[in-house]
């Protein structure tokens, strides 16, 4: 089995641009991404390969996170200090959430429907209630955070931290610190979890991809990959890594397994933001250089 290559969609403005983050609404099968370069969210029909509409309104787009049961689309745009609350089905802007002043990374509580937010302005975690816009607690950071994930059977937040290299575990009700883990690598970056496995897999600047285990923080495996990381997709039904390299411009796929590389494609220089549609078993990585979403399908 190996990722192949089926398609592009071009994205406006047809040019060269930046990206940041994307997910996938599974429903529907529709690509949400962070356009930096324009301050707009892209949508992407993934079934047809085409470009469906553009979103304006969130200056230096940043974080997107799809909340599946709620056909919720959160966007952050790092620019305003705002979150886009986006209805995923008719593409409308339901409301603009307050919250610190460069927002970057999100988390979903579902039980509790709460967002926590990463800030890279201030380095706190807010803690939001997207029903009200009530910002229901913020906690201070002890370093620059990159992505977070809620892991919902331990009923906690992992936010990683750049700088010192480490997991910080949140608390949700009452919001506060649970914990913090060394992560034995430059510069923690890309985070998911591999529930089945009960492991966090952190991939980290200094060209390795770390995993911790999710009652204790040990490391209890470890794969080198070829270079900085930014997002990465964790596919539970393949037990693969999808980790996105934008220099020189690969996806590595790490076999979570044996912790080896069991594929390397090229995608392009800048390609960082990928969006996994774990339904449909297809990745769609981002090609700023020439604004372009490239699809892949596991086959």
């Amino acid at each position: 089995m190996a990722l192949t290559p089926i398609g592009s969609v071009d994205l406006p403005p047809f040019g060269s641009s930046a990206f940041d983050h994307g997910d996938v609404h599974l429903a529907t099968g529709r690509i949400f991404v962070a356009h930096t370069g324009a301050g707009t969210v892209e949508v992407i029909d993934g079934d047809r390969q085409a470009h469906v509409q553009t979103i304006p309104g969130c200056p230096e787009a940043s974080g997107i996170l799809c909340v599946q049961e709620e056909d919720t689309v959160f966007a952050a745009a790092r620019g305003a200090g705002r979150i886009l609350v986006i209805e995923a089905v008719s593409l409308r802007v339901l409301k603009e959430l307050a919250c610190g002043p460069r927002p970057n990374g999100l988390a979903w509580d579902r039980r509790r429907r709460r967002l926590l937010v990463a800030d890279v302005g201030d380095m706190n975690a807010s803690l939001l209630d997207p029903a009200s816009g009530e910002t229901i607690g913020r906690l201070s950071l002890p370093g620059r955070p990159r992505w977070c994930v809620h892991d919902e059977e331990r009923d906690r937040f992992l936010v990683n931290i750049r700088e010192p290299a480490c997991v910080v575990l949140i608390a949700a009700d009452p919001l506060r610190q649970a914990g913090i883990w060394p992560v034995p690598a430059a510069g923690p970056h890309g985070l998911d979890l591999d529930v089945p496995g009960g492991r966090a897999l952190v991939a980290c600047d200094g060209g390795a991809v770390a995993a911790l285990d999710l009652e204790t923080g040990d490391v209890v495996g470890r794969a080198g990959i070829s270079g900085t990381p930014d997002a990465v997709w964790f596919n539970a039904e393949r037990r693969l890594l999808y980790v996105a390299i934008g220099d020189p411009g690969v996806i590595d796929v790490i076999d979570t397994t044996t912790m080896a590389r069991s594929q390397h494609l090229l995608t392009g220089p800048g390609a960082h933001t990928t969006a996994f549609d774990s339904r449909r078993q297809r990745l769609a990585v981002f090609l700023p250089a020439s604004c372009r979403a490239a699809l892949f399908q596991e086959t």
